[in-house]
């Protein structure tokens, strides 16, 4: 009576550099082969790069030109830094809707922190602002442009200008941006 064993193919493991054009880091993954690591999530941490802001990255790794490349998917501000911003007698406005990318769709979630409490109405036309100018923006850029952009706190910058006319901010962030689908 004899067993037939099955012998399992052992596969030599090695580090695997990732071009990060977005954050113009390079990253190694370890993996099998090249082919293993097609379509895997990369999460980064862009805080030391942003000084102290907590904005986590995501990418999915692809092949692009025989080279691994990642393109990013989200990007998303840590509730410790918000937790952080927060102030007694201030209050806060978030948002979520969808707009549309030169390439994609996309959903963003604007955070803004007033310096003081203000009316239901103050914040209500913040958020209406907030919603009026982000998509306008977007709707000329593509989406690698506006992650650059967020990361560069262009456009936050320019939303707080312009929302500074209604009411003075504390804080004005891009809690969340994530591609929902693109176009082909």
């Amino acid at each position: 009576m004899t067993t037939a064993t099955k012998s399992k193919k052992i596969v030599k493991k090695t580090f695997f550099e990732v071009n990060a054009p977005v954050t113009s880091t390079k990253i190694h993954l370890f993996g099998g082969s090249k082919e293993e690591l097609i379509g895997k999530v990369v999460k980064l941490d862009l805080t030391r790069n942003l000084r102290g802001k907590s904005l986590e990255l995501k990418m999915r790794v692809k092949v692009q030109d025989d080279k691994l490349t990642s393109e990013p998917i989200s990007l998303e501000l840590a509730g410790s830094y918000i937790r952080r911003m927060m102030r007694k007698g201030a209050d806060y406005v978030e948002d979520s809707f969808e707009a549309e990318c030169k390439d994609g769709k996309v959903v963003i979630k604007p955070f803004m922190i007033t310096r003081n409490k203000v009316s239901r109405a103050i914040r209500k036309s913040l958020r209406e602002s907030a919603r009026k100018n982000l998509t306008a923006h977007l709707t000329t850029r593509t989406f690698e442009e506006v992650f650059s952009e967020i990361t560069a706190n262009k456009i936050q910058r320019e939303l707080s200008l312009k929302l500074k006319k209604i009411y003075p901010l504390a804080l004005c962030e891009i809690r969340v941006f994530r591609l929902i689908e693109e176009k082909k």
